[in-house]
């Protein structure tokens, strides 16, 4: 039986991820002004991305006051329930920026440490991903109902399609890209979707077979790594190690080790 607790949260979940997809796809302007910037000039975060995390830490706190908040736009409480809440309002922002479809809301619940639950929207996509743990993970979108997922039949590498992202600091993406030249000729192809969370999900949804990434943070793939892992994923960083900035790994069973052995010759983690 789910946790109750769990289930009060997931619910929590999916109404702030929709109140703040909602707000992102509906108060797109035209001219979307930049209120800051991040590591580079092509980084960029934007007012809508800030009015986002607004907007889901404000319903978090309303709801569960005692709740610890991790947010990519600088929310942070430590809270007391032993609960915390890990935030991307607004994953993909350069994808946002111009108007493509892939970005995405993720909003994660960690007890005790651990993540028990996962929500991420895509509302340009009509998605929405989510998984308790230990419950499978679901989607709904442009079919009837909810959909349970699971990964793909893992292919041999050679025939795998894997999708990975990239860096907006220049020596980082330089290190990244000479990566995935001597990784591509091992692999079906490669993709690069701008958007961990929706690349997590499409993994877990089976529409890639692997996936990759250096350099993201805890907000980037909490929601994502729970919902990849319920449908059946393998996730991780380098060998024996869990997701992290340094790598995360996520892939079927049988592309995953394979994968992360071949990143971790090419030294896909370096500085």
């Amino acid at each position: 039986m789910t946790d109750p607790l769990h289930i009060e949260l997931l619910e929590l979940a999916q109404e702030a991820a929709r109140r703040a997809g909602a707000l992102l796809r509906d108060g797109r302007p035209a001219d979307l002004a930049v209120a800051a910037t991040k590591s580079s000039p092509i980084d960029v975060v934007t007012e809508m991305d800030i009015a986002a995390e607004k907007l889901i830490t404000g319903l978090i706190a309303e709801r569960r006051p005692d709740d610890g908040i991790l947010g990519e736009e600088g929310a942070s409480t430590e809270g007391t329930s032993g609960v915390r809440w890990v935030i991307d309002p607004l994953d993909g922002t350069v994808n946002y920026l111009y108007g493509l479809p892939t970005w995405a809301v993720s909003i994660a619940a960690e007890q005790d440490g651990e993540t028990v639950v996962g929500v991420v929207t895509a509302p340009m996509r009509a998605e929405t991903f989510h998984a308790v743990l230990g419950g499978g993970a679901w989607a709904t979108g442009a079919w009837d109902g909810e959909r349970r997922l699971a990964c793909r039949p893992a292919p041999p590498l050679d025939q795998a399609l894997v999708s990975t992202g990239f860096n907006y600091v220049a020596e980082v993406r330089a290190h990244q890209a000479e990566v995935a030249q001597r990784l591509i000729p091992r692999l079906r192809d490669i993709r690069r979707g701008g958007s961990a969370a929706v690349d997590l999900c499409d993994l877990a949804a089976g529409r890639l077979d692997g996936y990759y990434e250096r350099g993201l943070h805890a907000w980037d793939l909490a929601a994502g790594d729970l919902i990849a892992r319920e449908a059946g994923a393998l996730t991780g960083g380098r060998p024996g190690e869990r997701p992290s900035g340094d790598l995360t790994v996520a892939a079927t069973p049988g592309v995953f080790e394979p994968l992360q052995r071949l990143l971790e010759d090419f030294g896909a983690w370096h500085d």
